[in-house]
């Protein structure tokens, strides 16, 4: 906790210096004492190799690079959609989580605020790499949408249970009804339908259940969420499978979903559409303290260079 404390201290503190610094030179003095001052210019100098005050000038850059191409694309609303979301999932524990991470409801705001805007170039960036090089990639690779009908439930012997009936031939519908937690499909006998694309199944589910046939039950699957630890088990029953066309301009649409969630989510892609929009920006860090926190994004001098992956096509 005392960790979380001191980084805090010294967020708040490099962001009141970058306002103190817009209105004093280096030897303005920040703190005077009995025989002795602390300046401007000896408090930067202690707080420019902190780790964190190094991330916050570079959150600050990037905001303010695309703020000022990128500013009008994201409203006020969205933001507070964002802040809302966060603030019903943690309830009561809101103010404290964002004190333990060293914001308060402004700085988060802002935070949001920067990560959207970023969000909008790399979804932007990722637009250009819709060709029918990538389309046919991810055609390759694609499953087109089966109807199943799914039972999920977090006792594992009341699944085997289920397994074992619907193989038998029991009604999966009932089934589904009688045993499913899932409040949305259970009352429609558990029916749904998804492709390799979809994100309504966990991927070991959707693996499943594109290796059965028509009217294929399958063992008992054990899935266990990475965020939360929790286990559950489910039971598909396929009832329809659809025959995959032998063009991806058949699935254009699906596709397109495709390579642009893969692009959002790929570290190395978003990196290039940052270091480019800094490139373009003419971003130098002259000081050399800093040079470690722009290093993804910049060459040895301290200029931003962009990944020529990142160049339009």
């Amino acid at each position: 906790m005392k960790k979380v404390k001191i980084g805090a201290i010294t967020l708040l503190s490099v962001l009141a210096l970058a306002a103190c610094a817009r209105e004093t030179n280096n030897n303005t003095d920040v703190i005077t004492m009995r025989g002795n001052t602390i300046t401007v210019a000896e408090y930067y100098d202690k707080v420019k190799n902190n780790t964190q005050a190094q991330q916050v000038l570079l959150t600050m850059t990037i905001n303010e690079v695309f703020e000022a191409k990128y500013g009008e694309k994201v409203t006020d609303e969205e933001v507070s959609e964002e802040y809302n979301k966060s603030a019903q999932t943690y309830g009561d524990r809101f103010q404290q989580v964002l004190a333990q991470e060293g914001l308060t409801t402004e700085t988060y705001r802002e935070q949001i605020r920067t990560n959207k805007l970023v969000e909008y170039a790399v979804n932007e960036a990722a637009k250009k790499e819709l060709t029918d090089e990538n389309y046919q990639a991810a055609f390759e690779n694609y499953t087109p949408e089966v109807t199943a009908q799914v039972i999920r439930t977090t006792d594992e012997n009341k699944a085997k249970e289920v397994a074992e009936k619907a193989k038998k031939g029991d009604d999966f519908a009932q089934l589904a009804k009688d045993n499913s937690n899932d409040e949305e499909t259970k009352e429609k006998g558990g029916e749904m339908k998804f492709d390799s694309a979809s994100t309504a199944l966990p991927e070991d589910v959707k693996k499943a259940a594109f290796g059965l046939d028509n009217n294929g039950v399958s063992d008992v699957i054990k899935v266990t969420d990475s965020s939360t630890l929790s286990t559950s088990y489910y039971v598909i029953k396929v009832t329809n499978k659809t025959q995959k066309k032998d063009s991806w301009k058949d699935y254009q649409k699906q596709l397109e979903s495709i390579i642009l969630a893969e692009k959002r989510t790929d570290a190395a892609f978003i990196q290039s559409v940052v270091a480019k929009e800094m490139e373009e920006a003419n971003i130098k860090v002259k000081d050399p303290a800093f040079q470690n926190a722009f290093s993804q994004y910049m060459n040895a001098t301290g200029e931003a260079v962009a990944d020529s992956s990142s160049e339009e096509k």
